[in-house]
């Protein structure tokens, strides 16, 4: 006699695990990014106060802290266009912030892409800030190899770097394929 099929009575033990398991409130993400936005400010605060402009600290042998201003954007892309950048670069940010805002609340059951988009949020407010207060972003981490070095950067941009990043893995090998 053959045994009954009992699979389908037997709940699962595991839980699924996906990126839309769990929902996080608009609230949650945007203490989140505070969060994140005052560590990079303490950061940037620390090396304004504690270094002087294109002071170098040593820290290994392909890293330094520096200190240095960027009035552009990444790699200082237009850090010479005599100032409408600026303002190009604040309303950029805030047109981003909103539509991320936006987003936060269009998926809400998506925690992965939300972190993502926190992460890119934070970061673009911590800039935003520094452009405002200052005229110019505050960066302070320096990679390099023998002559070669890396653009300056700071939190703020590794939020948005890795933000982003998360955001095209989630859409490169995360999201379900729709099925014809």
């Amino acid at each position: 006699m053959p045994k009954p099929d009992m699979s389908t009575d037997i709940p699962s033990a595991a839980p699924s695990i996906s990126p839309t398991t769990t929902g996080k409130s608009l609230l949650f993400w945007l203490a989140l990014a505070a969060v994140l936005i005052v560590l990079d400010q303490a950061t940037k605060i620390y090396f304004e106060l504690n270094f002087d402009y294109q002071e170098r600290l040593n820290v290994l042998p392909f890293f330094d802290f520096i200190l240095v201003y960027n009035t552009g954007a990444a790699f200082s892309f237009l850090a010479d266009a005599g100032g409408w950048q600026h303002w190009f670069f604040i309303g950029l940010a805030f047109a981003a912030v909103i539509f991320i805002i936006f987003q936060l609340r269009s998926h809400k059951q998506d925690s992965f892409f939300c972190f993502s988009l926190c992460l890119i949020m934070a970061g673009a407010i911590g800039n935003v800030i520094d452009r405002i207060a200052y005229g110019h972003v505050i960066d302070f981490l320096l990679f390099y190899w023998n002559n070669w070095y890396f653009p300056a950067f700071n939190l703020a941009d590794c939020f948005i770097t890795v933000g982003a990043t998360l955001v095209v893995v989630q859409e490169l090998f995360m999201r379900k394929k729709d099925k014809p």
